[in-house]
């Protein structure tokens, strides 16, 4: 979505100049599936990118990756991005103007007073801290999700675990990752507030709330107060430390990056999204469709009330948003798209990826409005807005229904979409205000396919720019080169003068019959998870497995 100026754009020796000179900012993103980095000019458009798969594992219950994975992809992403400079301006980048990380928010990551890691990294994708979030929702009377760090901390209390005794810090894994950079233990105020609530009046986690939690039996008896455990927390464009000679070796074994590079607060893909579609101003938001799926809706006031459907967290910036988070985005659509990519190979036509995802997403245009009868549910994990404790994707489907291509792939990208609008229909009972919603991530890449179908299940027009396949990578070199050259202005400020200035942004209104189409299918997938539940009871998850 940046626009492109007559800065460092279609200037092969100003762009090298710019890398040279380290007036450019990084970006990298650790997400699901795949860590991302993204270099930008000073005009804000990306000059290089990088990238490396990954995987997370299902171990002893919890949902996982290792620190070992997470260096590797570190190191093998800054190696593809420096190999992508050198490719494209034949110059190998030694500094930058600035850095920042950002990774999937909230989990569990504890370590003792030694820096060691107590137990493997717990992510969002788990389910298993739902006794704890009922008790401190209960408390707080607020929303206390089960991702969030603090349900996973005290979840591990009720269960006696025995490394809490041991825990002398708690941090998300953008905030893991920053420490290792910088020797800095904090975070941006956004990924912060899914730690634990922030207070956006002090911009810092809510005072009233920490008394509470440590005047609880169980933390009052460790004698620790939770404040203590947790990052400090920064808002967009605070210094946050430079790195270090070992943080650079750390993302560079090669000895060629230099020490010394200011970073930006490190920030959680949700904060990241958000500035990447400029939705960081009240009435604004933004749908990030990935492996999971959310949408952001800045608040112009506090809720009426709490509702278990949706968290209270900040902007990078520190201003209220309600986030619907479902577990589940678009893993399930990419697998069925590897199906056909293999049946196109195994027929003699085309085998990339992107040709295939493309001729489906095409197909389902032409699918019917309430996709013909048929129901496509995306749940490989868990989702508490569906009310699943595990997952069992599956299709469904009457001996009536229409299975055709079109319908079979509509029903797909409506199911990415499904749960979503479950949690959505909170926010229009608030009577929360949306006057746009803007749309990234991949599925948003075949323009006008997703976009139109996420305009009908939310019943808003759909905003989609340019770099919305770039992802919360760009929107995190955006937040480094607001650190740099963002003195004296508002976050909100600095994306629209300088960053979303004339930008194109492609918005599709909800056609009335895909609406009603989406309202029907809807209708049939919110009866038909009594299926679902009858197959977590009837096909239990193996022990342990890939995901």
């Amino acid at each position: 979505m940046a626009q492109e100026h007559d800065g460092v754009t279609g200037r092969p020796e100003a762009i090298r100049d710019a890398i040279e000179q380290g007036t450019t900012s990084l970006g990298i993103e650790l997400g699901s599936t795949r860590i991302k980095a993204v270099l930008i000019g000073p005009d804000h458009t990306p000059v290089a990118s990088g990238g490396h798969d990954w995987e997370n594992t299902l171990a002893d219950g919890h949902w996982t990756y290792s620190l070992d994975a997470v260096a590797e992809g570190l190191r093998a992403c800054f190696a593809a991005l420096s190999d992508d400079v050198e490719r494209r301006h034949g110059t190998r980048p030694r500094t930058f103007g600035a850095i920042g990380v950002s990774a999937m928010m909230h989990g569990y990551l504890a370590f003792d007073d030694a820096g060691e890691l107590l137990v493997p990294f717990r992510t969002w994708r788990d389910t298993t801290t739902g006794p704890a979030a009922a008790e401190l929702t209960e408390l707080f009377g607020y929303n206390i999700p089960l991702r969030w760090s603090v349900a996973h901390h005290y979840q591990a209390m009720l269960d006696d675990e025995p490394h809490v005794a041991r825990t002398a810090s708690l941090t998300t894994l953008a905030g893991y990752v920053h420490r290792r950079l910088t020797g800095r233990d904090v975070l941006g105020v956004g990924d912060a507030s899914g730690m634990f609530p922030v207070d956006p009046a002090t911009g810092g986690y809510d005072a009233g709330m920490l008394a509470k939690f440590d005047a609880l039996p169980r933390p009052a008896a460790l004698g620790t107060p939770l404040a203590d455990l947790l990052p400090e927390v920064l808002p967009a464009g605070a210094d946050a430390g430079t790195l270090t000679p070992q943080g650079a070796a750390f993302l560079d074994p090669t000895g060629t990056l230099q020490p010394g590079i200011p970073l930006a607060p490190p920030e959680g893909d949700a904060g990241t999204g958000m500035v990447a579609t400029n939705a960081v101003r009240p009435r604004t938001g933004n749908i990030s469709a990935g492996t999971s799926i959310f949408a952001m809706v800045v608040l112009e006031g506090a809720l009426a009330r709490h509702h278990e459907e949706l968290d209270l967290v900040t902007t990078p910036a520190g201003d209220l948003v309600a986030m619907v988070h479902c577990n589940n985005g678009a893993s399930e659509l990419g697998a069925w798209a590897e199906v056909f990519r293999e049946l196109s190979a195994a027929v003699g036509g085309p085998s990339d990826a992107d040709t295939v995802f493309e001729a489906l997403f095409r197909a389902a245009l032409d699918g019917e409005p309430d996709g013909g009868g048929l129901l496509a549910y995306n749940h490989l994990s868990g989702e508490p807005i569906a009310g699943l404790t595990e997952g069992r994707p599956s299709i469904i489907r009457t001996p009536g229904s229409r299975l055709t291509l079109a319908n079979l792939m509509r029903t797909q990208i409506y199911g990415v979409f499904a749960t979503l609008s479950l949690g959505m229909r909170v926010l229009a009972e608030e009577n929360v205000a949306i006057e746009t919603m803007y749309g990234h991530g991949g599925v948003f890449r075949t323009a006008g396919v997703a976009q139109r179908m996420l305009a009908a299940a939310i019943g808003a027009p759909v905003g989609v720019g340019a770099a919305a396949g770039e992802g919360g990578a760009w929107g995190m070199a955006v937040l480094g080169a607001y650190l740099r050259s963002g003195a004296g202005r508002s976050l909100d400020e600095y994306l629209a003068q300088e960053v979303f200035a004339g930008a194109a942004v492609d918005v599709v209104e909800p056609d009335a019959d895909d609406v009603a189409g989406f309202a029907a299918y809807l209708e049939r997938y919110t009866a038909g998870l009594a299926a679902e539940r009858a197959a977590v009871v009837a096909l239990p998850q193996p022990e342990e497995t890939d995901a």
